[in-house]
């Protein structure tokens, strides 16, 4: 590989990246409001993982998450500070970096297939469920009192486990057809 070609190669690297941080900024205003607001975030997490490969979309997430805590507006709501990461929702935000990672973790273990993928989002979804709920948990505890995990997984958790499958379906499928298209994988 000539000098060009790599300088060109790490180029459109940061660009991919950019461009699937601010894809999963824009999924997260995509809201509807509730005690953890419904978005579009995990999926674009999912995707952005699914399209650009372990490495480059954890650094999406990764730099969408350091957006948001310098107070770029590009959480739910139109919201961002390094306040939000610390309120009770702030778990579900950082539980998107662990999903990505994971999923890294995975593709690098078992490759690139369809299956490893689907997995890999299915399991990065659960660990973000379990950081943000012992996160929200914590934070309610210490605010408002203690609340039981049957409660927090009624408002946080239960809600979102169909609209999160679905949004992990569509993940998929566009995953493969950007990879081909961008011929990233």
């Amino acid at each position: 590989m000539t000098t060009q070609t790599a300088t060109r190669s790490k180029t459109y690297d940061m660009v991919y990246i950019a461009v699937f941080a601010v894809l999963i900024a824009i999924c997260s205003w995509i809201s509807i409001p509730t005690t953890v607001p419904f978005t579009l975030q995990t999926f674009a997490v999912f995707l952005a993982v699914g399209v650009l490969g372990g490495k480059r979309g954890s650094l999406s997430v990764l730099i969408y998450i350091l957006l948001g805590a310098v107070g770029i507006p590009v959480f739910a709501g139109f919201s961002g500070g390094f306040g939000i990461l610390l309120g009770s929702t702030g778990g579900y935000i950082i539980g998107f970096l662990f999903s990505a990672l994971l999923m890294w973790g995975m593709e690098a273990l078992l490759g690139k297939k369809t299956w490893v993928l689907g997995l890999s989002m299915v399991l990065g979804l659960i660990v973000c469920y379990a950081i943000g709920t012992v996160w929200f948990m914590a934070v309610y505890t210490k605010n408002s009192g203690p609340v039981g995990l049957a409660a927090v997984l009624s408002w946080c958790v239960i809600p979102f486990i169909i609209p999160d499958l679905i949004k992990i379906a569509l993940a998929l499928v566009l995953s493969k057809r950007f990879s081909v298209i961008l011929k990233l994988n």
